[in-house]
């Protein structure tokens, strides 16, 4: 009892101090008190839920008897809207505090809200080598599910939380990308409710306008209710090889060269300053040398970003074999780096031993509990950004991104982007190699100001012909942002099917100057 009697002490002092104080004052100066003490139980208790109804649905074979009857409610919720006079636009009835991205989609508040609780695993089928899902299925599902059963997905986007809708109507991107393309790229087919409440099914070769269009649309063609997706056999462990590199030719021309290797499994590069870099290349192997076997999602194991610093730090190359999932998630308990700056001694081996299965505190709590203040304080002075350049700009776009926002460690991710109908494709008719250039972090440069920094890192990717990631904020104006996408098939569609009135266009959803 004598510890419960000092957790319940501990509590009523601190709600002690917070009503002397006040909460504002507590979330923005102490913020890792309040996510210690509460949001971290309070994920914890989350993801138990969810696995453990997951597991319970996948086993009793209720999620696809239960799917249909939920499509058909989502055509009724549409018909609905119709039959109403379709007065206002409609988005999804998911909170946007839910969502992974840190924007606060106010149009949740003025927009008919449709309510699509699709969570479910529907299918796995080993023959055709295919997993069908929900939208609201996430990749912490995914891979306990399928690498459980000896599969996986070609590319398999970090984050646990990250959902396959937001990966389809967004994008998603891993280390495996340089052979496999974005998330968009492993999937066969969608199924979606249109504006008129009609169900529809799109591949490559049934409906392809509407399947080569839905990526990146952010949810304003239809509503997504299912997709199927590849899946490929999986090996236990990733035989991880650690490079140190100096020098920006050399990290470019040694990141370049192992990208075009397709025997590389997985490539991934950290950039922890502009002359210093970890590459790393990956293959996945059923055998491991014990002795170099490293579970790094163990919750006490050092962070992943500090573990690969030491290899830069001592000069050392290294090989290490990772758990397959651990791999897969081997950012997922730092939340990349962000964590070091909301819990600043979570790194600290006594903290991490003590109270690191709990971690990381889920980002929408995060973001429910941030305050208008913080949030205010957290665009101004923190940067969140994926842009996606064409690889043989890697040297000019390094040297930019240190020159206007100076946030490192930096993430470097190949992709192969194809020559495809859609919102994103190379500028020419051929496939090309890509790079996805992740900055998470305080700007370090004199004077940061969000909008004029933002705009001239934008400026510069639309000049190479590159992309933002959606999920991030966007300064563009309409212009500019048609500018970086292909809008043509896109405009098309929504004038075919009838969007104009159901669904906003995707700039004016996601970026700031057409926000209210």
């Amino acid at each position: 009892m004598e510890p419960a009697v000092s957790l319940a002490v501990c509590a009523l002092l601190f709600l002690l101090w917070v009503r002397l104080k006040g909460l504002e004052f507590v979330l923005i100066h102490q913020r890792w008190v309040f996510v210690c003490l509460f949001l971290l139980p309070l994920s914890l208790i989350f993801d138990i839920y969810y696995y453990v109804r997951a597991w319970v649905v996948f086993k009793l074979s209720s999620a696809p008897r239960l799917h249909e009857q939920r499509v058909r409610d989502i055509q009724k919720q549409v018909r609905e809207w119709k039959e109403q006079g379709s007065k206002t636009f409609m988005c999804t009835g998911r909170p946007g505090w839910l969502t992974v991205s840190l924007r606060v989609g106010k149009y949740k508040k003025t927009h008919k809200n449709i309510m699509i609780n699709l969570m479910d695993i529907l299918e796995v089928d080993t023959k055709k080598q295919i997993v069908r899902v929900e939208p609201l299925v996430t990749m912490g599902q995914v891979t306990a599910l399928l690498t459980s059963i000896g599969w996986t997905l070609p590319v398999l986007p970090e984050l646990d939380d990250l959902t396959v809708g937001g990966l389809i109507m967004g994008t998603g991107i891993e280390s495996s990308s340089h052979k496999y393309g974005l998330f968009q790229h492993i999937c066969t087919a969608y199924e979606l409710v249109l504006a008129d409440g009609s169900f529809v099914r799109c591949t490559p070769t049934e409906n392809s306008d509407l399947f080569y269009a839905v990526p990146w649309s952010c949810g304003t063609l239809g509503f997504l209710v299912a997709a199927e997706i590849r899946i490929i056999p999986a090996k236990k462990y990733v035989k991880l090889r650690f490079e140190p590199v100096r020098g920006l030719e050399a990290i470019c021309d040694k990141f370049t060269l192992e990208s075009q290797r397709l025997e590389n499994h997985f490539v991934e590069g950290l950039l922890y300053s502009l002359d210093e870099a970890v590459i790393m290349t990956g293959v996945m192997t059923d055998e491991a040398e014990l002795s170099k076997l490293n579970s790094i999602g163990n919750y006490y194991k050092p962070w992943f970003f500090k573990h690969v610093e030491n290899y830069l730090k001592t000069n050392q190359e290294g090989l290490e074999y990772i758990p397959l999932r651990h791999y897969y998630h081997r950012h997922t308990r730092s939340i990349f780096w962000e964590l070091q700056d909301i819990i600043p001694f979570g790194n600290n081996p006594i903290f991490r031993y003590l109270f690191g299965w709990m971690v990381p505190p889920k980002i929408s709590l995060l973001k429910l509990t941030q305050g208008e203040t913080l949030r205010k304080l957290y665009e101004q002075h923190h940067v969140v950004q994926d842009m996606l350049v064409p690889m043989k700009c890697l040297p000019r776009a390094l040297h930019t991104f240190h020159n206007d926002i100076h946030v490192y460690p930096i993430w470097l991710c190949p992709f192969i982007l194809p020559s495809q109908p859609g919102l994103v494709h190379p500028k020419g008719d051929e496939t090309e190699l890509y790079i996805d250039i992740g900055a998470y972090g305080e700007p370090r440069v004199k004077h940061f100001e969000a909008r004029s920094c933002m705009r001239q890192l934008e400026k510069f990717v639309r000049s190479v012909h590159g992309f933002q990631m959606l999920y991030a904020d966007c300064y563009m104006n309409r212009e500019e942002f048609w500018e970086m996408f292909d809008g043509s098939l896109y405009h098309e569609l929504r004038e075919k099917l009838g969007c104009q009135d159901a669904f906003p266009e995707v700039y004016d959803k996601i970026c700031k100057a057409a926000r209210h």
